[in-house]
Parts: C-alpha cells; structure tokens; sequence
C-alpha cells in the first residue's frame, strides 16, 4: 500500500459554477485547518475549439481569457476568505477529469463540486465529480450539503467501517479530519442477518441478531485498534447498526459535517472503482463526501 500526500496542497477544481464557488470555500477553510497550501485548477479544452466562437480579446483567445477569468475570480474569493493563505492557480488545456486526477496525485485531498458548469439540473452528482471520486489515487472531497454541514456547525465527522476497512487510509483520513475540526467522530459498522441463513450456521450459536452485531462491533475495534491511540484527543463513538451500510450512513449524514468512506483501487485501472456505499453517499448524502482510496495489486492474468 502506497503512503498517501500529506504535505501536498489541497487542490480544487473551478469552473465557475455555483457548485465549484461552494467546493473553493470548502476548500479553503481545508486548507487553512490543516495547514497545507491552496490549488486552484480549471482545466478546459478550450484550445481544441478556438475559432469556433468570436475572439474575446485582442490578445487572448476567448477560451484563455475565460479561464483567466475564472481562476482571478477564484483566487480574490480565495483570499478574501482566508487573508494570507498561500495559494496558486493554473489553467489546463485538457478535459477536466484528467487533469484533476493527475494534479490529485501531488494533493493531500482533492475537492470538487458536486456538479459543474452545463450540467443538468436534475443530474444527483455531476460527471466530472463520479470520474474522479471513482479513480483518484488520493482522498477526493464532493462538496455538499446544507450551510451547517460546509460551514461545519455540527462538528461531527462520520466514519463508514466495513469488512475490508481494517487498516485502511480512512480511517487515519477520518481522525485527522475529527482533530482538526476538534469535533466527534462517529463510526459506523453497519450489520444485516442473511436472509436465508441455515439455522446450524456458526454464527447463529449465541442468537441470529446477537452474533452478527458481535462480528460488527469487533470489526470496529479492529479497525480502531491503531489509529485511536494515536490521537488520543478525538472524541470517539462507535456504533453498530442493523440495515445496509448504504442508507445508514446515507441517512446519519444529515448529523455530519463530513462523511468519510474507503474505496477499494487496483493498481491497473479497471474502470469505475466505487462501492455502493461510497457511490449512493455521492448521490444522496446531506454533508461533504470523502472518498479514500486503499490500493491492492492488480489481478495477475492467472487470478482472472
């Protein structure tokens, strides 16, 4: 497993639209927390269209001058909001995913809105924000919610725990987050009784419920077992509940300001690599997303 960025910037991804002004204020507030640098990105294939639209400028193509706009626009937010706080911009003439994802390997985080510019209303979490929340080699931020949760008002972080979540990069990710807010972290383990489970299954010997909520409980604790002694400082609560993992933390993120969950990634890129866990909070959850990303060697061509 890869050691994740820590003394990168944060990055964000501009575009102008309502949802990258809410992602840069999230952004900054990030970034002033932890104290780590700012990145500003917009990234555009402008340059592949020049021509097509009327000039601008004089001097700048209609594209350039956009982006210049853009990013200016950004940057006198950015300061405004954070006086002093170190920061830079650049303009990228590539499409915006690939450009985020290559500028999120040198990134402690990389945050994005939840949608972007031309999106359609009706659309629950915009194209650019699910390609790069699914492929990001580093944790990915989709920013939103309501004003207590990115203004962080109720200074609780949640923690989504499954089975292959022992040791992950989110649950270090999730206490760092909770010290720097000096807030609650909350983790989940979500558990479910098979529905057809035969009565002479192992873990029904002490009861059909008990069993399976023993297991979860136990998977917190091992989960917690490293991470919790090194910050000694976090509030911590840990909870079981029973239904899937996806509605419960979908649902207990109304109470968060920051909602986090692994993501499991492949050394060779296979696609889309997002969980339903991870895919329905993208979607629906009412607090900002934090998706961390655990790498595990590709499949070799035996085990395929």
């Amino acid at each position: 497993m890869e050691t994740p960025v820590t003394g990168g910037p944060v990055v964000v991804g501009v575009d102008g639209s309502d949802a990258s002004v809410t992602a840069l204020d999230w952004a900054v507030d990030e970034a002033v927390r932890h104290g780590h640098p700012l990145r500003i990105v917009y990234a555009s294939l402008w340059e592949r269209y020049e021509g097509v639209a009327p000039a601008r400028t004089a001097d700048r193509p209609w594209g350039q001058a956009l982006a210049d706009d853009i990013l200016r626009t950004a940057a006198d937010r950015a300061r405004h909001r954070a006086p002093g706080l170190p920061l830079t911009t650049d303009a990228l003439a590539e499409d915006a995913a690939s450009a985020l994802l290559r500028e999120g390997r040198k990134a402690t985080v990389l945050v994005v809105g939840s949608r972007g510019r031309g999106e359609l209303a009706d659309l629950l979490l915009g194209s650019v924000g699910l390609v790069v929340a699914a492929r990001s080699h580093g944790p990915v931020v989709v920013v939103r919610g309501d004003g207590d949760a990115l203004e962080a008002r109720r200074r609780k972080v949640l923690l989504g725990i499954g089975d292959h979540d022992v040791d992950a990069p989110a649950v270090g990710f999730a206490f760092r987050e909770a010290a720097a807010r000096e807030a609650e972290l909350e983790v989940v383990s979500a558990w479910r009784r098979p529905a057809h489970e035969p009565v002479d299954h192992p873990l029904l010997s002490g009861g059909p419920a008990s069993a399976f909520e023993h297991r979860a409980s136990e998977l917190l604790d091992e989960a917690l077992e490293a991470t919790a002694g090194e910050h000694p400082g976090v509030r911590l609560h840990r909870t079981t509940v029973e239904g899937p993992a996806h509605r419960v933390l979908t649902e207990r993120s109304a109470t968060a300001d920051l909602l986090v969950v692994g993501a499991r990634r492949q050394d060779r890129l296979v696609g889309l690599e997002l969980g339903r866990v991870a895919h329905r909070a993208l979607h629906h959850a009412s607090c900002p997303v934090a998706v961390v990303p655990r790498h595990r060697p590709a499949p070799s061509e035996g085990d395929q």
